[in-house]
């Protein structure tokens, strides 16, 4: 009585119930077996219950549009090929960090 739980909502997102690859990114983990997108209820950025993110779907509309209009003028190309990329995160004090990467961008004509 009178303890203060503090759950750590990130560890369900490296679950191996709950993920095929919980250590690797695998964007087929939000594919059915069409390829087409499938809701993961398993994946909780925002947070869950009363204490979730009020701010969810704003957010969400902000990521579309500002990443909508980078790749409509802008064309991006990789420094190395794609099969060279290292997509594990860099484990810190902070956390998983995604790496940093170089690539072009070429303003669309």
């Amino acid at each position: 009585q009178g303890t203060v739980v503090l759950p750590l909502l990130s560890s369900v997102h490296f679950d191996p119930k709950l993920w095929k690859n919980p250590d690797v990114f695998d964007p087929e983990n939000f594919l059915d077996e069409n390829g087409s997108f499938k809701k993961n209820e398993a994946f909780l950025p925002f947070g869950l219950g009363k204490r979730a993110c009020v701010g969810e779907g704003l957010a969400r509309v902000e990521l579309f549009l500002f990443f909508s209009a980078l790749l409509q003028h802008f064309t991006f190309t990789g420094v190395q090929p794609p099969e060279e990329i290292n997509v594990t995160p860099a484990c810190c004090s902070f956390g998983r960090l995604p790496r940093i990467y170089d690539c072009y961008v070429k303003v669309r004509e």
